[in-house]
């Protein structure tokens, strides 16, 4: 497998360890925040939101991967902090956008899409994820 290939694989694997460890971390945060329920509402409120949502983080994952990939090339860092570090930057860089979220997502306030942009606990949340993404991308990358 090329670098490239085991870089996309390692963000879809830590896509979906994300998606799995949702339900332990709504419960230490004490918020019903889940991005897989973010991802999957947006395109179907059906029962296969929950696939859906799976399907769409997986693809950002393996994106993310490739992008790590060119990163990690060009930076001359320990590529386990780096992505960590990657992870946690995309975080805090996006995060703001949940403002835009909080007003136009279909199926906000519903369950999994609590109000996000001024919710300190779904803040922590996206960044403990993230920070695992990050983790789980630089030892299998």
């Amino acid at each position: 497998m090329t670098e490239r290939a085991q870089a996309a694989v390692a963000g879809v694997i830590a896509a979906t360890v994300w998606g799995l460890q949702e339900p332990l971390d709504q419960r230490l945060f004490r918020c019903d925040y889940s991005d897989i329920a973010l991802l999957g509402k947006t395109v179907t409120r059906g029962p296969g939101w929950r696939a859906a949502g799976f399907a769409i983080h997986a693809v950002n994952g393996a994106i993310f991967g490739l992008a790590f990939h060119e990163l990690r090339r060009r930076a001359r860092v320990d590529h386990r902090k780096l992505a960590v570090a990657a992870a946690v930057g995309e975080h805090l860089t996006l995060y703001p956008l949940c403002y835009f979220i909080d007003r136009h997502h279909p199926a906000r306030g519903e369950p999994g899409i609590p109000a996000l942009f001024t919710n300190a606990r779904a803040f922590a949340q996206a960044t403990w994820r993230h920070a695992l993404f990050g983790w789980v991308l630089g030892r299998l990358a």
